[in-house]
């Protein structure tokens, strides 16, 4: 049987678990789904593990982790648990947010997490009407603007996310993301460093002459600031022929990179393509449950 290649997709670890943040990990449960990892799978570099894919030599169990975006807590909460066990990991930076900027996203659960009232009146900007009663419909609120925002233009969106936060009253952090030291310390400690753009746009929202500047200029930024080449790349968002399409795709080749990520959930195998390598969110709070989903892609 050809054996593949799980590639893991994170985004933030946090500090506690947080119901308008589902999708991320708290510290206590990443470190239980890293023990999982380090005790029963073959943990890799995503550049090794492409290599290994594409040459025959790839270990049973072989698992790749990657975190998109370039977040601070990835350095203060992540990196620690993975030194301790001695695993590789790869981090795709988005060279725009680093050194004091923040992702819209962001902005955007902060700012529907703070706004008064149980109905939130959205529609000076645009983004209608929803209730607020709880959590958990607050959760579905920001799903709703997020999903609303997306496909949004990067200035527009930047300048709704902000709008909200002006609406909510709150004031908005400034260590959010890595900055350049830490991107450098993590470089140099052999963190594979990979690019993510430079601004987060959605590829087949802009033109073709901004997509090859957000493709090419991330990766020019963080070979300048790390002092090593840059060869792995993550599509924002990644869902191909939604977010991105061939001509992205070739414009990612022609840029130098070797290999690149999207979201397009499965298991890399001998035939994919190393320009769009599928990966998938490991979700499951229970260590027996988050070691299930992985045996269960047989690989």
């Amino acid at each position: 049987m050809q054996r593949g290649l799980i590639i893991l997709a994170y985004h933030r670890v946090l500090s506690a678990p947080d119901s308008l943040r589902p999708g991320d990990p708290s510290r206590e449960s990443f470190a239980r789904q890293m023990s999982v990892l380090a005790r029963f799978f073959n943990v890799l570099p995503l550049s090794e593990g492409v290599s290994r894919l594409q040459d025959g030599s790839l270990p049973s169990r072989a698992v790749s982790i990657t975190f998109d975006d370039g977040y601070a807590d990835n350095y203060t909460l992540a990196w620690p648990v993975l030194r301790k066990l001695g695993l590789p990991w790869t981090i795709f930076v988005t060279t725009g947010y680093l050194d004091g900027g923040r992702m819209w996203n962001d902005t955007v659960i902060e700012a529907i997490e703070h706004l008064p009232g149980t109905e939130l009146d959205l529609s000076d900007l645009g983004l209608g009407v929803h209730p607020a009663n709880d959590a958990q419909q607050r959760a579905h609120t920001i799903g709703n603007v997020l999903t609303r925002l997306k496909h949004v233009e990067s200035d527009s969106r930047e300048e709704l996310a902000i709008a909200l936060a002006e609406k909510a009253g709150i004031g908005l952090s400034s260590n959010l993301m890595l900055s350049s030291s830490q991107l450098v310390e993590l470089a140099r400690s052999g963190v594979e460093i990979g690019a993510h753009t430079v601004k987060h746009p959605i590829l087949k929202v802009v033109g073709a002459d901004v997509a090859r500047r957000e493709i090419t200029d991330s990766k020019d930024q963080l070979e300048k600031i790390i002092g090593e080449p840059v060869r792995a790349f993550a599509y924002p968002n990644g869902r191909p022929g939604q977010d991105y399409d061939d001509s992205h795709v070739e414009l990612v080749r022609d840029a130098g990179f070797t290999c690149a990520v999207s979201t397009r959930p499965g298991v890399a195998s001998h035939s994919s393509d190393v320009l769009q390598l599928p990966r998938f969110g490991p979700w499951d709070e229970s260590r027996i449950r988050f070691a299930l989903r992985l045996f269960l892609q047989r690989i």
